[in-house]
């Protein structure tokens, strides 16, 4: 009896699962085609970026190797070319072999294409921030006060490992100006900072006991 009655219920089992694999057929072949579809786009996808990645690198490669004074405006316009790209790794490149090349003089372009870096390029949080400070770097030496501050205080307001950096780069930068009260007040900041560069620290102990003990 016992038997007959596991056997009825196996069976109104199967059953039931033949109904609804009839009844939801049409949706059961709509998702398999669909979970079929985002798989090949999701290979896809990931195989173009790694064909991408490699025909940028190939490109800069060939680019710096390539490069000679009188291939200047070529080796530029394939440079500006690759940091439009917005690759993590090679348009940065692209604007540092710029700048260490000194292959265009025009400071807003130059900025420009930091800003292309900063703001359009995807990349580790941590790398943005030292972008922005070589950004900052570039333009102490010309930049006024207000124009300074406004690259350098997303690292100042911010627990960047490169804020002690950018404070000290305001600090050295009113010193120069002899504005010696601002300085002595950044400096100050670099000593107080918890996760402050201990070479920055150092730096900045020294220039505050020698110079501006007063």
């Amino acid at each position: 009896m016992d038997e007959d009655i596991s056997i009825i219920n196996s069976n109104t089992r199967n059953q039931k699962v033949r109904n609804f694999f009839i009844n939801n057929k049409n949706k059961i072949i709509l998702t398999t085609i669909i979970l079929i579809f985002t798989l090949i786009g999701a290979y896809s996808f990931d195989n173009y970026k790694n064909n991408k990645k490699k025909e940028i690198s190939n490109k800069f490669n060939s680019t710096i190797l390539t490069h000679s004074e009188n291939k200047k405006d070529v080796t530029v316009q394939k440079l500006v070319e690759i940091i439009n790209e917005q690759d993590p790794t090679y348009s940065p490149l692209s604007l540092y072999f710029i700048i260490d090349n000194k292959l265009i003089s025009n400071q807003d372009e130059i900025n420009s294409y930091f800003d292309v870096l900063i703001e359009k390029t995807s990349m580790d949080k941590e790398i943005r921030n030292l972008i922005i400070y070589k950004k900052a770097l570039i333009n102490a030496d010309l930049a006024q006060e207000s124009a300074l501050l406004n690259i350098l205080n997303p690292l100042i307001n911010s627990e960047s490992v490169w804020k002690s950096h950018a404070l000290y780069l305001m600090a050295e930068y009113f010193y120069s100006k002899d504005q010696k009260q601002k300085s002595k007040e950044f400096f100050n900041q670099i000593i107080s900072l918890e996760n402050s560069n201990s070479d920055i620290k150092l730096q900045a102990e020294k220039r505050l006991n020698r110079d501006l003990s007063e």
